[in-house]
């Protein structure tokens, strides 16, 4: 495991965009009525670029899977880069970006705020490297850089089939939140400090 870099933007990008294509809850407040995804891609660059202000994500060796993590006290992203976010939804999903704002609100009002922790923003591994167990141990790996602080971490889960997963590793559940109008469910997530 190695830390990502600013060099390492467009490889951390293409493991989340790839890693999210279909997923229940992103893939569906990306969605297009011409079924287009490419716009894909710049909506999870910003999210990368705000996390790379940070020495908090990381890569595995041979760039299979990425974990994003956002330290006590940080953002997931600069009033600029968030401004840029809604301009690409206003430009992308037309009608729907009124759904996806209300969404990132929906993540951010859910986001516990009494305790510093890590947050988990985004674990990805290439679809050519699912099912291998390289995310969890990478996540394994990244939560012994956390207990070393003794903090506690917080992540939402977009795909109820990670959950178990997540609680593998010794996360509880801690709420839930769904896409506006009644679509996919967030379960959001916590791991007491040890």
């Amino acid at each position: 495991m190695r830390r990502a870099s600013a060099a390492d933007i467009d490889l951390v990008t293409s493991i989340i965009t790839l890693a999210f294509a279909h997923d229940p809850l992103w893939a569906h407040a990306m969605a297009r009525p011409d079924g287009e995804t490419a716009h894909h891609a710049a909506f999870w660059r910003l999210f990368v670029e705000g996390a790379l202000r940070y020495p908090c994500t990381w890569l595995t060796s041979g760039g299979e899977a990425t974990s994003i993590w956002i330290p006590p006290g940080g953002t997931e992203m600069t009033p600029e880069q968030e401004q840029l976010l809604a301009d690409l939804a206003a430009d992308w999903l037309g009608p729907a970006a009124g759904g996806y704002r209300e969404l990132l609100s929906r993540f951010d009002a859910a986001h516990p705020r009494a305790e510093p922790h890590y947050y988990l923003t985004l674990l990805g591994t290439h679809p050519d490297h699912r099912g291998k167990g390289i995310g969890m141990r990478l996540l394994a790996h990244d939560l012994e850089q956390v207990d070393a602080e003794h903090v506690a971490a917080y992540l939402e889960s977009s795909n109820p089939a990670n959950n178990r997963r997540y609680a593998s590793v010794g996360f509880e559940p801690y709420g839930d939140f769904e896409y506006p109008g009644g679509g996919p469910v967030v379960t959001t997530m916590w791991r007491t400090a040890r």
